[in-house]
């Protein structure tokens, strides 16, 4: 079957019925911290978070929200994750949260509220109380934002924003998302939102919402560490009418998986995108867990910065799982691109042309364990001497 559903390249606009709108909060020095999306009827919606034991006030708020399945607006919070601190955090996203509704006439629980950034630090309650105030006397006719100025205002250490945009039908489906470092999803991705005008049933949202994740945002890491406040969501107000629900899955996978390349593209410190495929494993599982035991290598991403094809790093990430007994050195296969390195053993030249494959923006690694029909690809970036800068100083 041939789904209708394409990417659109030109800078997105918000499907049928939604706003937006950002401004400073005083979140960070300067620059648009807060944002609001709000679909003007409505709307029905899926959402996952983060499994952290630590999971943040906004996420336990949020998640309890997402239970009804009607979430129509989402507010946004960025350079303060508003984690480990207490009643008085909990007391602050409800009160966000408060605020908003009453902006955009909605209940308090049909919003979500996702808040990234410093752990252990209080929200900055009076200037976020202002911008409130201001918001509150414009009203949602100054909700005049397009994807891309959310997308900026949701930023912390990101070097650029990250938008996507699909069609299914006459429906659109954009999205937005930020997330840079502290980036292993252990259930969704750091911040991610979804906004569609398609008409579809909640249950089959949640499929497909479920589905896109497991391909895309699942099969991303750039330091194994899980946020805190991992959040993804998706709101579809059905403004645009119904679409085939297979199509919409479809679709919204495909986004999804654009995202998750340019998270993985933008990984803090990143020089280069990884991509890690694992094939014929047990099973699907297996194969990601492999996969991502090499993307997650420190020594294979050094040696991916630094263009150095040192195979030797990949056979040592595949044979530490060692619970994996079933996997047999004799089967496995490594290949740099389309080049294999193992068991075939790489000539001088060969070596010297897989040096020029991995000074590329873009490197693969290809695995293969001879065992059975299980796939994965899996994303992430190489591990360069910014990483260590950016995070060093990142509260000072």
């Amino acid at each position: 079957m041939t789904h209708n559903h394409s990417p659109v390249v030109e800078e997105p606009a918000w499907p049928i019925g939604f706003r937006a709108c950002t401004g400073h909060g005083g979140l960070r020095e300067r620059g648009d911290d807060i944002s609001i999306v709000v679909s003007d009827r409505p709307a029905v919606s899926a959402a996952m978070f983060t499994r952290s034991l630590f999971a943040g006030p906004a996420v336990v708020l949020s998640r309890a929200h997402a239970e009804g399945r009607r979430l129509r607006a989402v507010v946004t919070l960025a350079q303060n994750a508003n984690v480990a601190t207490g009643r008085r955090g909990a007391e602050h996203a409800a009160e966000v949260v408060g605020r908003v509704a009453g902006i955009v006439g909605v209940p308090d629980e049909e919003v979500l509220i996702g808040s990234t950034g410093v752990i252990g630090r209080p929200l900055p309650m009076d200037t976020i109380r202002a911008h409130f105030d201001q918001a509150a006397r414009h009203g949602t006719g100054a909700f005049t934002a397009a994807p891309l100025d959310v997308a900026r205002a949701m930023m912390t250490t990101d070097t650029r924003p990250k938008t996507a945009v699909r069609t299914v039908g006459g429906a659109r489906i954009v999205g937005v998302a930020k997330g840079v470092g502290m980036l292993e999803p252990n259930m969704a991705t750091m911040l991610a939102y979804v906004f569609t005008d398609a008409r579809i049933d909640a249950a089959d949202l949640d499929g497909a919402l479920r589905a896109a994740v497991d391909g895309s945002f699942h099969c991303l890491s750039v330091d194994t560490d899980t946020s805190t406040s991992d959040t993804v969501a998706v709101v579809a107000n059905g403004a645009a009418g119904p679409v085939d629900p297979a199509a919409f899955a479809a679709a919204l996978a495909d986004l999804c998986l654009d995202l998750t390349r340019q998270l993985a593209g933008d990984g803090e410190g990143a020089t280069k995108l990884l991509r890690v495929t694992a094939t014929g494993a047990r099973d699907a599982a297996q194969a990601r867990r492999i996969a991502k035991s090499v993307l997650n290598s420190p020594l294979v991403k050094t040696a991916v910065h630094g263009a150095d094809p040192n195979w030797g790093r990949v056979l040592m990430a595949i044979g530490k799982n060692t619970e994996d007994r079933d996997i047999v050195p004799d089967r496995v296969t490594v290949a740099f691109g389309d080049t294999e390195v193992y068991p075939a053993e790489p000539t001088e030249d060969v070596l010297a042309r897989l040096g020029a494959a991995m000074r590329r923006s873009e490197v693969e690694i290809a695995i293969g364990l001879g065992l059975g029909d299980g796939r994965a690809t899996v994303f992430g970036c190489d591990l360069s001497a910014g990483y260590v800068r950016v995070n060093a100083d990142y509260t000072t």
